[in-house]
């Protein structure tokens, strides 16, 4: 289940607004047909912070019921009971796994950090996957408090977006010997990361470009690095493009141009402007995505 491609879902919504099911049953089909290793709802890509508890289930339940592949459910929250409550709803439900982000604005110390997670783990009975991703939390989760939050039994493994790969090395190292994996949670270092040792990706680009992403990781498994080169340059182009603004703008607009479900932002996201709305039919068109 701790390995390959696991694209981080949008969530399309209807034109009232509303949860999409039979979008996002489709758009979950699309990549499982592309060789996904599993899905992840509700994260960051999901547009979680503005989901009611009601839809965040909802989201949850339907990829459970439609998936083919470990579905691993974005519970996390900076209320550490509410973040118990989506868990316990996600193991419930039948979710692989849970993605928990750190505390973003609260700001715990290290001890609160640690005690959040702990507590989580110690009422749930479903494996963790920790979410470092500073940019957005406005908190780093450190190598140190990773290693120690390593050795609990129920926590295995971490999405890590810091950008870092002095970081990233570290919790390597700090980690060896326990039941712990380290995924990629920037599309443009996946290659580097796995070359020092992680296993994968939980992936934004990967909701257009499935095939192409999980050819790279297979091609680098397999030790055919050429290949993989190869790949990781030529989606370069399309990983600055859904990034040239917030996550999800560019990736919700990319799955609607590729002919997918996707339906609106919600505010207080806004549409991607004109100008990069071209650059990314560019960058979609040169990886001819575009039907």
């Amino acid at each position: 289940m701790f390995e390959g491609v696991l694209p981080a879902l949008i969530t399309p919504f209807t034109k009232e607004s509303k949860v999409d099911k039979e979008g996002l049953q489709q758009n979950i089909g699309f990549l499982i047909e592309n060789g996904v290793s599993g899905i992840v709802p509700c994260g960051t890509t999901g547009e979680a912070a503005t989901l009611s508890i009601e839809e965040h289930e909802k989201v949850i339940e339907i990829a459970v019921e439609c998936s083919t592949v470990p579905v691993v459910a974005g519970t996390g929250s900076n209320n550490t009971a509410e973040a118990i409550e989506l868990t316990r709803f996600a193991h419930d439900a039948g979710a692989d796994a849970a993605l928990l982000i750190t505390p973003y604005y609260n700001k715990p110390n290290d001890r609160g950090m640690i005690d959040h997670f702990k507590t989580v783990a110690d009422a749930v009975d479903i494996p963790i996957i920790l979410y470092n991703v500073p940019s957005r939390t406005g908190i780093n989760l450190k190598p140190e408090l990773v290693s120690e939050l390593a050795k609990i039994n129920n926590i295995s493994g971490i999405k890590e977006a810091s950008g870092n790969l002095d970081q990233i090395t570290k919790i390597l190292e700090l980690t060896q010997g326990e039941d712990f994996v380290v995924f990629s949670g920037d599309d443009g270092l996946t290659l580097p990361i796995m070359a020092l040792g992680g296993v994968g990706v939980i992936s934004v680009v990967a909701n257009v470009a499935p095939k192409l992403v999980v050819s790279m990781v297979e091609a680098f498994s397999r030790g055919d690095m050429a290949t993989a080169r190869e790949l990781h340059i030529s989606l370069a182009p399309l990983i600055r493009a859904v990034f040239l603004e917030t996550n999800p703008i560019p990736i919700k607009k990319a799955v609607e141009l590729i002919g997918l479900p996707a339906g609106d932002l919600r505010l207080p996201l806004a549409p991607i402007s004109d100008d990069n709305e071209r650059k990314l039919r560019s960058a979609l068109n040169d990886l001819h995505l575009i039907n």
